[in-house]
């Protein structure tokens, strides 16, 4: 009987059956680890190649910022640089007790603003949604570099997939965004500093979305904007303060013989020693700084605005839709860049679409006077984008009228929201006095 089970069983003697099966498991166990090292090398290489954004170019960090939130938002945000630079939830959260994000990307697009909508519905739903009208006059995918920057942070999904595919210029492929380091092996050989630094995790540099300034360029000292088609709107002067552009010089001069660099990162309150200083290099040496003039559009009106076309309707449609059926208020506004100009044809069509669907509409070239916008001290580019004196004034009234209008509550009482909020003022607060650092010593920002 004992023999019987031996044989059965194969467990007594070397035999040949059994040592077959050893070999063979031993083969399967290599062959399993030998994958296991082969895909751990392949995402190792992947990861460090591609673009960090910690340099110049800070902005393809902005979408991957939005998972390490912890808690949820009563307003979320979404547009091109038009809102991430221009308003600020920490000020909402500090003057009205708002909880509020923005997920908003350099040249993002209308359908890339609907999927970003999508996909932040599958981790909170908002209480009241705000777009930015701009990128309505964008009819079609515009360049590879804005769109890397604005989908490789989103979490893989099928929103990411459709995202991907509703935005692809000719010549990019899926099979680049899945495995992207088939678009960004040539860095293999020109890794910088950065690229080991912030292998594990990417430089944090928004607050909520929010990217801030603080310097000053004004208008009348810069060449980027022309700011005559909305002086004839205003009928007098282009400040909120109704004063004549005086050219007063506002930025510093750099000192001579200045020591090393010793930035501050209010990340983390560690003073970085020796730090490099900022590499303008671009990853793909296509990606420009300005979003304005960045691509070229037809006149279609005859004031010479542009059309709204129908694919960035139909997502404009789509978002509308999507905000109704899970109950949110859709708030439509047009932030008050100087460039690109903002036609009156193209703001008619807002106008129209918003009375069509019963939706609020805030233009706020119409409001300077209210928010007392000044293109002379509120703007760190010459009027593009406001620095975080402008960014606290349209802060200010859009408070308002979320609490006021849309009655978004108050959450200064929550001591568990208390507590998180108090550590984004306290690195807000931080960085506010880190960039300031820098204007003093250099008398211009570098490191943000």
């Amino acid at each position: 009987m004992e023999e019987q089970l031996c044989l059965r069983f194969n467990v007594c003697g070397p035999g040949k059956e059994w040592q077959i099966r050893v070999k063979r498991g031993k083969k399967i166990a290599v062959g399993i680890l030998s994958a296991a090292v082969v895909v751990l090398l392949f995402a190792v290489l992947q990861r460090l190649v591609q673009p960090k954004y910690a340099d110049d170019i800070l902005e393809g960090n902005f979408t991957a910022e939005y998972y390490q939130e912890t808690t949820k938002h009563d307003v979320l945000m979404i547009g091109d640089c038009e809102v991430y630079e221009n308003f600020d939830p920490i000020y909402l959260w500090k003057n009205y007790g708002i909880t509020s994000y923005i997920r908003g990307n350099a040249q993002q697009l209308t359908w890339q603003s609907y999927y970003m909508l999508e996909d932040t519905l599958k981790y909170e739903k908002p209480k009241l949604v705000v777009y930015n009208v701009q990128a309505l006059t964008h009819g079609e995918p515009q360049k590879e570099e804005y769109n890397r920057m604005t989908l490789d942070g989103m979490k893989w999904s099928k929103t990411k997939w459709n995202a991907i595919n509703a935005s692809m210029c000719k010549g990019e492929n899926m099979l680049d965004y899945i495995f992207p380091i088939l678009r960004y092996h040539s860095r293999i050989t020109s890794l910088s500093r950065s690229d080991l630094t912030y292998f594990a995790s990417a430089r944090k540099v928004t607050h909520n979305g929010y990217y801030m300034r603080i310097d000053v360029l004004p208008a009348s000292e810069s060449d980027v904007a022309d700011p005559t088609w909305l002086l004839g709107k205003q009928n007098s002067t282009i400040n909120g303060a109704g004063e004549d552009m005086s050219g007063a010089d506002t930025a510093g001069e750099e000192e001579d013989g200045s020591a090393e660099d010793d930035v501050y990162d209010p990340w983390d309150d560690i003073p970085e020693d020796d730090a490099e200083e900022t590499d303008s290099s671009d990853p793909w040496d296509a990606v420009d700084e300005q979003e304005a003039g960045t691509t070229e559009k037809e006149d279609d009106s005859a004031d010479g605005g542009v059309v709204f076309g129908k694919y960035p309707m139909q997502y404009l449609d789509k978002m509308t839709a999507l905000c109704k059926r899970n109950n949110i208020q859709l708030v439509l506004i047009k932030a008050p860049s100087l460039a690109p100009q903002w036609y009156d044809s193209e703001d008619a069509q807002v106008v129209e679409y918003a009375k069509k669907n019963k939706l609020p509409y805030i233009n706020f070239y119409e409001l300077l006077k209210e928010t007392g916008i000044d293109y002379e001290t509120d703007t760190y580019d010459g009027g593009l984008h406001m620095n975080l004196s402008g960014a606290e004034k349209l802060s200010k009234y859009l408070g308002n009228v979320l609490a006021k209008d849309y009655g978004i509550k108050d959450h200064r009482g929550d001591k568990t929201l208390a507590k998180v909020y108090d550590e984004k003022c306290r690195i807000h607060d931080n960085m506010i006095r880190a960039q300031q650092k820098e204007l003093d010593r250099y008398g211009e920002i570098r490191s943000y």
